[in-house]
């Protein structure tokens, strides 16, 4: 979770007011946060924060902005999101950006005289937006300039990356993108992003001066942004136009909260957005959700009226319509991060404190016990150690180069299909597994100086596409058996399947199938009660060579959950 660090003077400059230990320690749960560390000498705070979907608390503006709208009992006001009809100055993007870095966004802040802890906060803030809300700037990227040296309007455009050239930051003489990209350290560190195109993305001034080499570097001449400058331009560049619009507005807001005033601009796209090809930013980008007071009153437990739900919504920061038994809700612009109506329910209970919800006894005593999945999963945990396999437990989140690729799942293939994870922070978990067999090739990979054979197994969840599901998924519970040494086989294998359905008087078949991720003629869809519930057979040799296993692998998957199973 993201952990930032704050000055005690700073932070009560920002609430406009002095804030006790024993206040900010009730004050934190608003934010999802708890205190790290204090260094008393220096009046440094740092705060550990538990919430990875709201990147507008990751600065000590964002902490001290959503205690402030507390504290008030109304959100904060940002004149700039109105839609002045005065004229703005204009990024203008070039084609064939869409498919290098497609998205920019930005914005003027005057009348802010940066202070040292104000420049400190300032790159902290644009380091946790990009490293972790733009997976290490890959989505997302953030440039701060000197106003006063840039001339309107400005180009994003595709550079030569051997004939142009300028001072980055950290040099003295000019350098090439090329030498940038394999000299510097940022350009080392993320080259990789820009890797295989041809040419590379810039921003110009109208003078032609160069403001910085996205997602890379920034100009030392413009973007060296230092203690006194008054006058700053806000850049954004990523993949996502969401993204880009949200990490703006954020960074908006924060420097509006420091006394800046701020001054929308217009991108100009050559090509169409989810927005039109003339987006204005910062705005509001957020659409309204409606939820029913019903629906919150019966999630927290406690009947509420329509005036505590407006008034713990408003005191959080949303705008609130409607005066019946449904309410329409608005994220404030440096938001994005309502995916369910539970998430607003979440606020209002944040808002107005879980501490105020009295408790409630059970009515009945009851007694526990294990739920029938699970008892029904100990027992073929059991039968499987009998049988001489090793129980790996692995994370249900992975890579979808580890569950398609690997597994030589084309594109579009059904059991490609799987559920991904908005916002990651990592690559390497990025995806719900839809099967368990990739996670054991991982453990066999890792396991190639062990002494063969391996017999493996997983008993765990995966989650599928599924339409049909209030969620859109459904959840199931899954056995997953690998067999890797010299000789292994279906026949083997079989065996294994034939024992296991044996115990349990479960009926089985077999019928053959083609599958991408097995040999043709060595894989059979497995079935119970007459319906799908598994795979059986020899994995393919380029599955092996794409995990760089050496040995021959069977393997079968069978769906343990399946309801209407019959005994034989």
């Amino acid at each position: 979770m993201p952990t930032i660090s704050a000055n005690r003077k700073d932070l009560a400059k920002l609430l406009g007011r002095h804030v006790t230990d024993k206040e900010l320690e009730a004050w934190l749960p608003l934010v999802k946060s708890e205190i790290k560390e204090v260094d008393t000498a220096t009046g440094e705070i740092r705060f550990e924060l538990q919430d990875s979907n709201r990147p507008d608390l990751w600065s000590v503006e964002g902490i001290a902005r959503q205690i402030r709208i507390k504290l008030n009992g109304r959100p904060d006001s940002y004149p700039y999101l109105q839609n002045a009809k005065s004229r703005r100055d204009q990024i203008l993007v070039e084609q064939g950006l869409e498919r290098v870095r497609p998205f920019i966004g930005g914005c003027k802040a005057r009348g802010y005289k940066v202070t040292g802890e104000g420049l400190t906060q300032l790159v902290q803030t644009q380091e946790k937006l990009a490293d972790i809300f733009g997976r290490k700037r890959r989505m997302v990227s953030i440039g701060l300039y000197r106003l006063p040296s840039i001339k309107f309007p400005l180009s994003y455009l595709l550079a030569d990356p051997d004939r142009t050239r300028f001072r980055p930051l950290g040099y003295t003489e000019p350098m090439s993108l090329r030498e940038i990209l394999e000299i510097h350290p940022k350009g080392q560190e993320y080259g990789t992003i820009l890797s295989g195109h041809d040419q590379l993305p810039l921003l110009r001034d109208a003078k032609g001066d160069v403001l910085s080499f996205p997602p890379i570097i920034n100009s030392r001449d413009i973007g060296e942004v230092r203690v006194g400058d008054a006058d700053l331009f806000i850049e954004v560049t990523g993949t996502d136009i969401c993204t880009v619009m949200l990490a703006v507005n954020i960074m908006a807001a924060n420097l509006q909260d420091r006394g800046a005033s701020i001054e929308p601009m217009d991108v100009v796209y050559p090509y169409k957005t989810a927005y039109g090809r003339t987006v204005r930013m910062p705005q509001v980008f957020t659409r309204p959700r409606a939820i029913k007071l019903g629906d919150i009153s019966k999630a927290l437990g406690e009947e509420l009226s329509l005036k505590d739900v407006r008034a713990s919504l408003a005191s959080y920061g949303y705008a609130v319509t409607g005066n019946g038994s449904q309410l329409l809700v608005s994220l404030p612009s440096y938001r994005n991060d309502l995916m369910h109506p539970v998430d607003v329910i979440e606020d209002v209970a944040i808002s107005r404190g879980y501490n105020t919800f009295g408790p409630i006894m059970p009515a009945t005593f009851t007694v526990g016990g294990l739920f029938r999945i699970e008892q029904l999963s100990d027992k073929v945990r059991e039968l499987m150690l009998g049988f001489g396999f090793q129980e790996i437990v692995s994370n249900i989140l992975g890579s979808r180069i580890d569950l398609t690729h690997r597994m030589r799942l084309p594109d579009g293939h059904p059991e490609a299909r799987c559920v991904e994870i908005e916002n990651v922070m990592s690559q390497s978990y990025e995806c719900l597994r839809q099967w368990i067999l990739p996670s054991l090739l991982r453990v066999e990979t890792a396991s190639s100086r062990s002494f063969y054979p391996h017999f493996l197994f997983e008993l765990g969840e995966i989650v599928v596409p599924d339409q049909q599901a209030e969620t859109g998924t459904r959840t199931e519970v899954r056995l997953s058996a690998l067999l890797a040494h010299a000789t292994a086989n279906f026949s083997e294998t079989h065996s294994f399947l034939e024992l296991l359905c044996s115990y349990l008087a479960w009926a089985y078949s077999l019928t053959p199938i083609d599958h991408p991720s097995f040999l043709d003629g060595r894989v059979g869809r497995v079935e119970l009660a007459g319906r799908p519930a598994g795979l059986i057979g020899e994995l393919h040799p380029e599955v092996l060579e794409r995990w760089q296993i050496t040995m021959p692998c069977s393997a079968f998957e069978l769906v343990i959950d399946l309801p209407g199973k019959t005994q034989a």
